[in-house]
């Protein structure tokens, strides 16, 4: 059996999470769940990609949770004439010593926030391929390694709204979790008009550090997954391909990311084991973006939500 994490450990990861979720509802309104998920992928080591309408938080929740985590913070407002080099960096010729230094683009930062990423062209869209999954940059044969901890939140606005490239499976197969931000309810839309709750980062302080990310992180890893729920992930990602309206099921990597968040999310729940109720939380945010359903079955009005609970509901744990 593999060790778990201690009690203090577990303690320890679970206070701290508390204290950030504490301070990020101070200028973000109705959203506890939404941002439990996002810590849970931080602490994963994974990427969030936020899909909704403009003006709902989105950008406000990376950056207030570079400021409670104590974190670097760089903003990419993506935009159709983009390059890559204004992702990663280039090399500059410096004339008082005639050579070429290397300049860092706004990837350098723990927290990284890809702004309307969908507006971006394909190549730039694929600059942040490597950075995501190796967590390095190449520039002119030579590698760059980024900051440790190292997240993206990319916003996203509906593909249905003009000015967007659709982003490639490769691409979109890169974020651990796919996140809708809905409208708030009325009451939570009445504080924010009052201005209780919505962007007043003023009043944010920092009770993490990029050491105490890290140490976190490392304890997650320990998080025990016993063989029956490993197995049940197993279950729940190949029944997506089997289904007669999926066009492209879960692929391995979903499998491997939809364990990893629920070792994150037993330790954010406190506890130093996996259930099934971690996987069955985690999988729709999970899973979502990873598959593509038949024409025929969208016409009929069949989400890809749907089919994922249809899964959960006729998987079973062994």
């Amino acid at each position: 059996m593999e060790l778990q994490p201690d009690f203090e450990s577990v303690s320890m990861s679970r206070t701290l999470v508390s204290e950030m979720l504490e301070e990020l509802e101070k200028v973000i309104a109705g959203k506890r769940s939404l941002l439990e998920n996002v810590i849970v992928a931080f602490l994963a080591r994974g990427h969030v990609l936020l899909e909704g309408p403009p003006g709902l938080g989105k950008t406000l929740i990376a950056r207030s949770l570079a400021k409670v985590s104590g974190c670097t913070f760089k903003r990419i407002q993506c935009t159709p004439d983009m390059l890559p080099s204004d992702i990663i960096g280039s090399y500059v010729y410096v004339s008082q010593t005639g050579t070429f230094t290397f300049k860092k683009g706004p990837i350098f930062a723990n927290i990284v926030l890809a702004d309307e990423i969908n507006r971006a062209p394909p190549k730039s869209q694929a600059a942040f391929l490597e950075a995501m999954q190796e967590r390095q940059v190449t520039v002119e044969g030579n590698m760059h390694p980024l900051p440790d901890p190292f997240f993206v939140i990319a916003t996203m606005n509906p593909l249905e709204m003009t000015g967007v490239y659709p982003l490639p499976e490769a691409q979109i197969d890169r974020f651990l979790f796919k996140l809708i931000v809905d409208y708030p309810s009325e009451e939570e839309e009445l504080e924010i008009i009052y201005g209780k709750g919505f962007d007043r980062l003023d009043e944010v302080r920092a009770v993490a550090s990029p050491e105490k990310i890290r140490a976190v992180q490392r304890i997650v890893d320990s998080v025990y997954l016993d063989e029956k729920v490993a197995n049940y992930i197993l279950d729940l990602t190949r029944s997506t391909r089997d289904s007669d309206i999926i066009l492209l099921g879960a692929s391995s990597r979903a499998a491997v990311s939809l364990a990893k968040a629920a070792k994150a999310r037993a330790l954010v729940m406190g506890r130093s084991y996996v259930t099934p109720d971690d996987v069955k939380a985690l999988a729709i945010p999970t899973l979502r973006h990873r598959l593509r359903i038949k024409p025929e079955a969208e016409l009929e009005g069949i989400t890809v939500d749907d089919v994922i609970n249809s899964v959960l509901r006729t998987v079973k744990v062994r």
